[in-house]
């Protein structure tokens, strides 16, 4: 007999339909022949399905089983298509009988016992099934059940073993969709427990955070150890704006289809921060293998990615960065195909401003020769620095401002200053893709950064004193409408301008 059963194979953080088939024909020698492009994993499937079967007091079929996963084309890996292949070689035997194969995919990998295991990407594959016509639900393990219920469109089936998926086909056993709780889940996991009150001083650098923020502009900081740059960057993702629904699935693909979701969290509710090690490879950064899997850029896709002590990256890895910077996404190109992974992130940067770290640092000497400074200041390239919108110095604090028992800014009102600011900015860019000032295009800042005579004259004077690039000149004027948003102000006005100029000083003291 032959069976037909709907399943998703992941590509990326993509989910593409395949269709399992299942001949069983009768066979002087019982063998087994999987076809379909199956990679390692999927061909290891053939004796997980036949212990599980067995394991759960079904006859593993003494006939000659072909199992084709189509589209042939398509590489098909992981082992989530143990439960579909072991369903249809139950339904091609003649050991069950259903007609709800036509109505719901399954995915899901089995131990030898015959329960079922949790598999990556299943959010991924709810979506593709939620889009495939003629599919009512996807029957998930349990354990990826509240994952797959995030979207509403379809009814996900939770089983937690090859018995429970066989009583659900056959009719005989019947099993509730698991409900949706986005409303739950966001009350449960959206919560910060770090606060820039905790910081101490550095209310120049809160103020610098709170635009970049506001704005979604990239920062570098830079300073002697111990300034808190970790601490103010690390803080960041609670003072924007909460996630919506729709950033929340997106961000909650990419980290399915990785396996970084935290158990029991189905959901990413909080912006995601990414700090990798500087040790870290390009592909590692942004993404890559064969076939390519995600990097930190989309791990950090509507968060923040900080990279501390900039200088010591590879200076080729951080190269790769320049395009996405850019365009808010990247594209990894092989041979047979190509894969776009969504990265857009707020990148934020520390480095001390010598290898010593205490240059800037009047308490301390510093013994770094000018050829030592200019060596590691030469290792981030002018083009990536043009990329970045606020250059922020991070001086050391006083003893006074540590001891003082008066809080600093908190994180609570700085959120309300950057949600002040994205409110004027989501009126603005109402009819346009683009979110946040610091996604503007040059059309878009001619439009909305138009300058008086005085702003115009001074921003004129700034670009040519100091050879600043139209990507730079561009940048000031993005930062400065963030910094009015920030102020309810309805146009720029010079000293809008004047703080956003003094945010690109600092590296061209630095490098020259």
């Amino acid at each position: 007999m032959l069976a037909k059963l709907k399943t998703f194979s992941l590509l990326g953080i993509d989910a593409l339909p395949v269709e399992v088939e299942v001949d069983v024909s009768p066979r002087a020698v019982p063998k087994t022949v999987l076809v379909g492009l199956p990679e390692q994993a999927v061909k290891e499937s053939t004796h997980r399905v036949e212990r599980a079967m067995i394991n759960s007091g079904f006859v593993r079929p003494q006939d000659r089983i072909v199992i084709n996963l189509a589209p042939a084309e398509l590489p098909k890996q992981a082992a989530t298509f143990d439960l579909p292949i072991t369903l249809g070689v139950l339904a091609g035997s003649g050991q069950i009988d259903s007609d709800f194969f036509d109505q719901y995919a399954v995915v899901g990998e089995l131990s030898l016992e015959g329960l079922a295991r949790p598999a990556k990407g299943v959010l991924s594959m709810a979506i593709a099934a939620a889009k495939e016509p003629g599919i009512r639900g996807i029957v998930v393990p349990d354990a990826n059940a509240a994952e797959a219920a995030v979207v509403e469109d379809i009814d996900v089936i939770p089983v937690s073993s090859l018995c429970q998926a066989v009583g659900f086909f056959s009719g005989e056993l019947d099993i509730a969709p698991t409900p949706s709780r986005l409303d739950l889940l966001f009350a449960e996991f959206s919560n910060y427990e770090d606060d820039y009150s905790d910081v101490r001083g550095q209310e120049m650098a809160k103020r610098a955070l709170t635009i970049a923020a506001a704005g979604a502009h990239n920062l570098l900081m830079v300073g002697p150890p111990g300034t808190g740059k970790t601490m103010l960057a690390s803080r960041i993702p609670g003072i924007l704006p909460m996630l919506s629904a729709g950033e929340s699935i997106e961000t909650t693909r990419i980290y399915s289809a990785m396996g970084k979701l935290e158990q029991g969290q189905p959901l990413m509710a909080k912006r995601p921060f990414r700090s990798p090690h500087h040790t870290i490879s390009e592909a590692g950064l942004v993404g890559g293998g064969s076939p390519p899997s995600p990097g930190e850029i989309s791990l950090s896709h509507n968060g923040v990615l900080f990279l501390d002590e900039l200088p010591e990256f590879n200076r080729r890895t951080l190269e790769v960065l320049r395009q996405p910077l850019e365009e808010g996404q990247v594209t990894i190109s092989r041979a047979l195909r190509s894969t776009t992974f969504p990265a857009d992130f707020i990148l934020v940067a520390a480095m001390n401003p010598c290898p010593c770290g205490y240059r800037s640092d009047p308490r301390r000497d510093c013994n770094c020769s000018i050829p030592q400074i200019e060596r590691y200041m030469a290792k981030i390239s002018g083009p990536l620095l043009d990329r970045i919108d606020v250059h922020l110095e991070v001086p050391a604090v006083d003893f006074k401002e540590l001891s003082s028992s008066v809080p600093g800014t908190s994180t609570a009102e700085m959120n309300e200053m950057v949600t002040s600011a994205r409110r004027h900015q989501l009126a603005r860019f109402e009819d346009s893709r683009v979110r946040c000032n610091g996604q503007m295009n040059s059309r878009q800042i001619r439009k909305f950064c138009k300058l008086d005579g005085p702003s115009e004259t001074l921003l004129h004077n700034t670009v040519n004193e100091m050879g600043l690039s139209a990507r730079a000149h561009d940048k000031i004027l993005r930062v400065a409408r963030t910094i009015a948003d920030i102020e309810d102000a309805p146009e720029i006005l010079i000293h809008h301008l004047s703080e956003a100029i003094n945010y690109r000083i600092l590296d061209r003291d630095m490098w020259k």
